[in-house]
């Protein structure tokens, strides 16, 4: 019997095991969870044949490294990174064959932070709550990777497609989210409104899976005190006391009691994942038919 697996060579700074998500278990206090750069992933995942809701791995700036147990077909997407195959170069954002025992290495990021691995027939993690996907805040799903851990595979399903390049809008000089005012903007004075949709910040390093925090200009707020808790949507727009927007991300608590000025498009989160610390950010007003 072949054995469809792998086996973690060189883990690196955060790997680990994502796909789209647990979604609609909110009100068991889990979040959604899955790839930050949901687009990398599918796309990762188009290339090797899979649909785009199998189990691929999301590296975190360094990459990771890993040894097949059997013949298979990779590809890596997202943040532009070298990928070497026992050493030689092989092409980024294309399939690319890896012979059994053969190491496969994904690099350290060149711009952006998370790349990700996808192998024909997916990673065979043990489903929780319906996903493989590693939920840092919950503890759900796999564990991160570590040196020497083994993964399965699936098996392969459709023909690997053709693919002469991949688009990849390069890296963001400037993050630029748009955003829906609201439910709490009445948290907030005119003049933090009008902060937040004409301000600059910059992405913290203290960003994670769980948000993406900025520094820059403080939230003037029209109420002190805190909510009780209420529930958080992806995508949202948090404000602690010390007045600086957190956006939430894959991994955001499901409840929460400081305000939420305002929500960000969910299709400006796969941008967000890739922005590194330093990166401008600007909130600009969402139109109301997006």
């Amino acid at each position: 019997m072949t054995d469809r697996a792998f086996a973690v060579v060189r883990a690196g700074a955060l790997t680990t095991v994502q796909d789209l998500g647990r979604a609609g278990h909110a009100h068991l206090g889990v979040p959604r969870s899955g790839a930050l750069d949901a687009d990398a992933h599918r796309l990762a995942n188009r290339l090797v044949g899979n649909g785009p809701g199998a189990a691929t791995l999301e590296t975190t700036v360094t990459g990771c490294a890993i040894r097949m147990r059997s013949a298979g077909t990779v590809a890596v997407t997202g943040a532009p990174c070298p990928v070497t195959v026992d050493g030689r170069p092989v092409a980024w954002g294309a399939p690319v064959h890896v012979p059994a025992d053969a190491v496969l290495e994904v690099g350290t990021a060149t711009y952006g932070l998370r790349s990700y691995l996808a192998f024909a027939g997916g990673i065979e993690a043990e489903p929780v709550l319906g996903s493989r996907a590693t939920d840092l805040l919950s503890g759900l799903g796999p564990d991160p990777l570590t040196d020497g851990a083994v993964l399965p595979l699936g098996t392969p399903g459709a023909p690997v497609p053709a693919a002469d390049a991949v688009p990849h809008a390069g890296p963001a000089r400037e993050l630029v989210l748009p955003v829906r005012l609201g439910p709490r903007d009445d948290w907030f004075t005119g003049a933090g409104v009008r902060t937040l949709l004409t301000g600059v910040w910059r992405v913290s390093s203290a960003s994670n899976r769980i948000g993406l925090r900025t520094e820059g200009p403080s939230l003037e707020r029209a109420r002190d005190g805190e909510l009780p808790s209420e529930g958080m949507a992806l995508g949202a727009v948090q404000v602690p006391p010390n007045g600086l927007p957190v956006l939430f991300l894959a991994d955001h608590p499901t409840t929460g009691g400081y305000p939420v000025i305002g929500v960000v498009r969910e299709s400006a989160l796969s941008t967000a994942a890739q922005a590194t610390p330093g990166t401008p950010v600007r909130f600009v007003r969402a139109h109301s038919a997006s």
